[in-house]
Parts: structure tokens; C-alpha cells; sequence
């Protein structure tokens, strides 16, 4: 009970991020700090569903950005919302882990194994039911130093609760370039698919997406951490409407120079030029 209890008030610190003077003794260390731009350590190895010993470096692909999840899979409620949130909005998308991204998730608990990661993949890939995901999406375990650099490195601090033998954690998902580098962070449960795949864009600096995602995103969108999401901002849609009439005018101007003045024509000459109807002095098709 007390275990449920606290795994909600977990889920409500997520969502409505509540200031950390004001969580229970439990709670303390536990939240997100965002530090944008880090990069993670590439040299840091884990074992996969698998049991492979892999780094990051072999996860993480110079052409995709990674979406990483720091949760464990016995995680009696908190993790599976996070996790089924994200596949709720990723499987609206048309986009899927394995082809335009990755998903890297890692269990805070070095007591794990790979036994447990490979049942929480089983598990996704029959809900998620995209063919490219068993590829792409990377269930991991670790050892101690290795979750904590990682942890430590993106700013996503848990606490583990002797009473309860539970792990006290918020709701995130952090959003990595092709490089490695924390790119976005989304503290919550429910994710809406537009803002995956403008954060995915984001993350990737236009490389994946069409032109008109980047346009929109970069010209139209902003993100608003408040809300936790893509919001259209009036002074970029403003600006791009302005851009769009001087490049119409352009396009108008240069069209109209190139027809050159209207009513200009051939004119008549004169000398030893005939005038139309005359040929050799004698009228067409008349007689000298």
C-alpha cells in the first residue's frame, strides 16, 4: 500500500513537477536535472537481453537520434506507465524505432539481469508490433558504477528505498542527438506523438523528417516547458509569413522583368522597306 501510494505521488511529482522543498524525506534526491547539451559516455558497457556485453557506442548511430529511458523492470507501476505511454504515442507515429531512431532503455537496478530484459522486450515488441523494433530498441543492464555514470551524466537521480525494496524515481524520456548528446528531456507518462516527432527532428537537427517537419518545427513550433510541449509561437509564424511575402514579391518582380514592357512590339522602318502587302513594288497577288 504504502509502495502504491508513493509510486503515485511519483507519477503526480512528474507530471506537475512539483518544487523539491516540497517532496516527503523519501523523495529526496530523486528528480531531473536537465543538463542539455552533455554527452554521454560512449566507453560505458552493459549487457543487452541477449546477456552481449555492448557500449554505447555500438547503440548509438551517427545518422539517428535515441530516445533514452532510465527505469527497472520490476518497477511495480511507474516504469510500465512510462513505457506503455511511450509506445502508446510512438505507434501512432508513421516513424518506428530501428529505422528513423533508436531506443535505448536501461534498468537502474544492478541486481537485474538479462532474463528480465529480455521478458520487458518480449513483452513491447508484441505491443509496439513494428518489424524494425527488434533492432532497435535495446533493453540494458549494468553494474552499479556503470548506471550511475550514465544517470549522473543526463541528470536523473533515484533513490533506492530499503523499507519498500523499491526504487523511487520520476517519469522521463531524454532525447539524444546521433553524437550522444541530451537533446530534450519529457518528464511525464503520456506522450503526444507530434511532440516525439519534433523532438526526434530536433534531436537529429533536421536530418530525419521531411522538409516540412523541419520548417514547421524550426519556424512555427516552439518548446514550452511548462506545458511539456511543441507550441505554436506567433513571433516565428509572423516572421515566416513575412520571409514568404518579400520571396512572393521577388519571384513577382523578376517574372514581370523578364516579360519586359507591355505593348512593345516589332516597329516599321523605312528606306528600301516595303510596306506589308508589297512585294518588289507590285501589290500581292496583283498585276504590274
Amino acid at each position: 500500500m504504502i509502495t502504491s501510494m508513493l509510486m503515485l505521488f511519483v507519477v503526480a511529482v512528474a507530471s506537475a513537477q512539483m518544487p523539491t522543498d516540497q517532496l516527503p524525506p523519501e523523495m529526496d534526491g530523486v528528480g531531473v536535472i536537465q543538463k542539455l547539451d552533455e554527452r554521454v559516455p560512449m566507453d560505458l558497457t552493459f549487457r543487452n537481453s541477449k546477456g552481449e556485453q555492448v557500449q554505447l557506442r555500438d547503440l548509438v548511430r551517427e545518422d539517428r537520434p535515441v530516445i533514452l529511458t532510465l527505469n527497472y523492470y520490476r518497477c511495480p507501476m511507474l516504469c510500465s506507465l512510462t513505457l506503455n505511454g511511450l509506445v502508446d504515442g510512438l505507434r501512432e507515429m508513421e516513424w518506428s524505432a530501428g529505422d528513423q531512431f533508436d531506443i535505448i532503455t536501461v534498468s537502474i537496478n544492478p541486481n537485474e539481469g538479462p532474463e528480465l530484459a529480455a521478458q520487458n522486450k518480449s513483452g513491447y515488441m508484441q505491443s509496439y508490433v513494428r518489424d524494425t523494433a527488434e533492432a532497435g530498441w535495446h533493453f540494458l543492464v549494468g553494474d552499479e558504477k556503470s548506471i550511475e555514470t550514465l544517470a549522473d551524466t543526463v541528470g536523473f537521480g533515484y533513490r533506492f528505498d530499503e523499507k519498500t525494496g523499491e526504487y523511487a524515481h520520476t517519469s522521463s524520456i531524454i532525447f539524444l542527438t546521433p553524437e550522444g548528446h541530451v537533446s530534450k528531456y519529457m518528464n511525464d507518462v503520456r506522450f503526444n506523438p507530434r511532440d516525439l516527432r519534433f523532438a526526434l527532428v530536433e534531436a537529429s537537427k533536421g536530418g530525419i523528417g521531411s522538409p516540412m517537419d523541419t520548417l514547421l518545427l524550426f519556424n512555427c513550433f516552439q518548446w514550452d516547458p511548462e506545458s511539456g510541449s511543441y507550441v505554436a509561437n506567433a513571433w516565428k509564424i509572423m516572421r515566416l509569413g513575412g520571409v514568404l511575402i518579400i520571396i512572393i514579391l521577388a519571384v513577382g518582380i523578376l517574372v514581370l522583368s523578364a516579360k519586359g514592357p507591355r505593348g512593345s512590339g516589332p516597329t516599321s522602318g523605312s528606306g528600301d522597306q516595303n510596306p506589308i502587302g508589297w512585294q518588289k513594288g507590285k501589290p500581292v497577288g496583283g498585276e504590274a
